[in-house]
């Protein structure tokens, strides 16, 4: 088995009185998706909110490649290769798809904030704009706008965009939410074969998108862990069955 590439250790977030993550211990290993489940209220999004930097820990550790970066910017994550996509989809909606995955790629540059340059002059950024445009399957939608986009196609972009940064991690929040069947199983595939290159984190409440790509999962309840292992492990917890699923198999 591969060393985690981003492990936490005893991670905890409090607002005020209330745990939102209690001592939560949970390893990401490149190649793999890495599922976090449970009942709203669980803790999974917070738990996303502190890995990409969003919020700061109130206690614990978070190493990425064995370098503690627990209360770094939310920037600063991003450039070190940790990306993220949220609930709701987060696209400039004005832009094309193109020009929404260039800005992305440009970000990720240490010059990104030199405006006197034009930004179409810079080839790479450009090529990497169509290059993961290409990758998630929305090549022939580059120069369309992105509110023009279906749903699904919009969540794409998103994952797009993500991609552009060159991240060595990818924590998705709910990436099929409000999405039919067919684009369901798009972006199943899509996440499928990114973790062929990248640790993928994946907060889903579609159980069955959720067990068909996952090699381990995690179950959270009241922000700890109660429970991580294989998806056969999972399904067959009695403590899982009792406290999460209510004696039945998984469901959102």
């Amino acid at each position: 088995m591969t060393e985690p590439v981003l492990r936490t250790e005893t991670l905890s977030k409090r607002f005020g009185g209330l745990a939102a993550v209690s001592d939560v211990a949970l390893d990401l290993r490149h190649g793999e998706v890495h599922a976090v489940i449970g009942p709203n209220g669980a803790g999974k999004t917070t738990l996303i909110n502190l890995l990409s930097g969003d919020l700061a820990p109130s206690s614990g550790s978070i190493l990425f490649e064995g370098r503690e970066i627990a209360g770094l910017a939310a920037d600063r994550i991003a450039r070190l290769g940790i990306a993220r996509s949220f609930q709701r989809t987060t696209i400039f909606r004005d832009f094309s798809a193109f020009e929404n995955c260039r800005l992305a790629a440009q970000a990720r540059l240490p010059t990104s904030m030199r405006f006197v340059r034009p930004a179409l002059s810079q080839r790479a950024v450009s090529d990497a704009a169509r290059r993961v445009l290409a990758l998630v399957g929305l090549e022939a939608a580059a120069e369309r706008r992105a509110s023009a986009l279906s749903h699904g196609e919009q969540r794409q972009l998103e994952i797009a965009m993500t991609l552009a940064t060159k991240p060595k991690v990818l924590l998705l929040d709910e990436p099929l939410a409000g999405m039919g069947a067919e684009e369901s199983r798009h972006i199943v595939a899509l996440i499928a074969a990114l973790a062929e290159r990248h640790a993928v984190l994946l907060v889903e409440h579609d159980m069955d998108a959720v067990f068909s790509i996952a090699r381990r999962l995690t179950v959270m309840v009241n922000g700890r862990v109660l429970e991580s292992g294989t998806p056969e492990a999972i399904r067959e917890s009695a403590a899982v069955q009792e406290a999460y699923l209510g004696g039945a198999e998984p469901q959102p």
